[in-house]
């Protein structure tokens, strides 16, 4: 069948329509199905039983395990069947049971997921969301339409994050929590109705942030909780006097436009 590369291996059960693309070193497992405008990068691996349809591009090296389902329509009334995609980065693992749908006309058409990310089992991915870098969802939770997060946040087992919300770079979103609002960069955010703790000073220090920057965002942070004015107006004084480059991406995070309102400190 045109589209797969001589060097692809595909299990005698799988069912490869034809138009799709299977490059160098792919391997599909028993069972799957792999629709006609797919197209998978150098080194896929598709375990048994999993689906990958619509119009979906996986890039180089991503394993999907069994029984994910990757590129159906989204699950929003107002689609009516446009054209619309799913584009999948390098090195992601996708575990079973993961759902990722396309996109909407209404959110511009695609659903963006990065590199290098952990899908945890049975977790989901809707219409139009934008995923960074090196993101981690754990088992079962879910991601709106609309939302975007930012490189290495992490979100936690059985937590939902609402249609439009944005999450910061390097944020952490403890299990069972319900974000309505936007989360600031480095953020800390736990409990049922998700309120903002703190800061993700562990993630921070695995990545080597230095103890100057750390402190810069802890006095931030206070800053955004305890100072005077408006919280906009806080965090435009903040980045007028700040030398930290962490803290000018919170406050430029902050006065960006938003479709939602934020998560003050506590």
């Amino acid at each position: 069948m045109s589209g797969i590369d001589p060097t692809a291996t595909v299990h005698p059960s799988a069912v490869i329509e034809e138009g799709a693309t299977l490059g160098p070193g792919v391997k599909v497992g028993p069972f799957c199905v792999i629709g006609p405008e797919v197209s998978l990068g150098a080194g896929v691996e598709i375990k048994s039983h999993a689906v990958i349809t619509g119009w979906t591009e996986i890039g180089d090296e991503t394993v999907v395990f069994p029984f994910a389902s990757i590129g159906e329509i989204p699950q929003d009334l107002k689609f009516s069947g446009e054209r619309s995609r799913l584009v999948i980065g390098k090195r992601n693992r996708i575990r079973e049971h993961v759902t990722m749908n396309t996109g909407t006309e209404g959110g511009g058409g695609v659903t963006r997921v990065g590199d290098d990310g952990l899908f945890m089992a049975g977790c989901h991915v809707a219409h139009d969301a934008v995923i960074g870098d090196r993101v981690i969802l754990v088992n079962n939770c879910a991601v709106a339409g609309h939302c975007v997060l930012g490189d290495d946040v992490i979100v936690g087992g059985l937590s939902g994050i609402h249609q439009w919300v944005r999450i910061g770079h390097g944020a952490i979103i403890g299990a069972v929590t319900m974000v309505t609002n936007d989360v600031i960069p480095y953020g800390l955010v736990q409990a049922p109705r998700g309120e903002l703790d703190g800061l993700n000073l562990v993630g921070l220090k695995r990545r080597g942030v230095s103890r100057a920057d750390i402190t810069a965002l802890r006095a931030a942070f206070q800053m955004l909780a305890q100072g005077e004015g408006a919280f906009l107006d806080r965090a435009a004084r903040l980045g007028e006097e700040t030398e930290s480059a962490y803290v000018r991406e919170i406050v430029t995070f902050i006065l960006a436009e938003s479709d939602r309102s934020f998560l003050t400190p506590r």
